[in-house]
């Protein structure tokens, strides 16, 4: 995991990633054999909503509809755990994958807690 986010993102991520994972509804891989080149985490409130977070693909690998792949089975494990509702963040250059996965436009808000 962390060679892919490494990769992905740019910077090591969180210092561990099983306690998120544990607490996750849960979470997709996508592998080249045995290398981990993609990744969802299925976040959830507990009730009926989920959340799509960290969606990621190695960058030799994009543009390949992996990570359409990935929020699709994401989709599926949310409905079979119970969820009535996934909700995605995304940043203005990813709205196609994710209006292409089905996720139509909503209000939000966000309020940056690092400054």
């Amino acid at each position: 995991m962390r060679s892919l986010w490494t990769r992905a993102w740019g910077d090591p991520g969180p210092e561990r990633f099983a306690p998120i994972l544990r607490r996750s509804l849960g979470h997709v891989g996508a592998y080249e054999g045995a290398l981990l080149i993609g990744f969802v985490n299925i976040a959830w409130d507990g009730g009926i909503h989920a959340f799509i977070l960290d969606t990621c693909v190695d960058p030799d690998f994009r543009r390949q509809g992996i990570a359409t792949h990935l929020v699709k089975a994401a989709e599926t494990v949310a409905r079979s755990r119970g969820a009535q509702w996934l909700h995605v963040d995304f940043e203005p250059h990813l709205e196609s994958l994710y209006r292409a996965c089905g996720f139509r436009p909503t209000g939000a808000g966000l309020i940056d807690l690092r400054g």
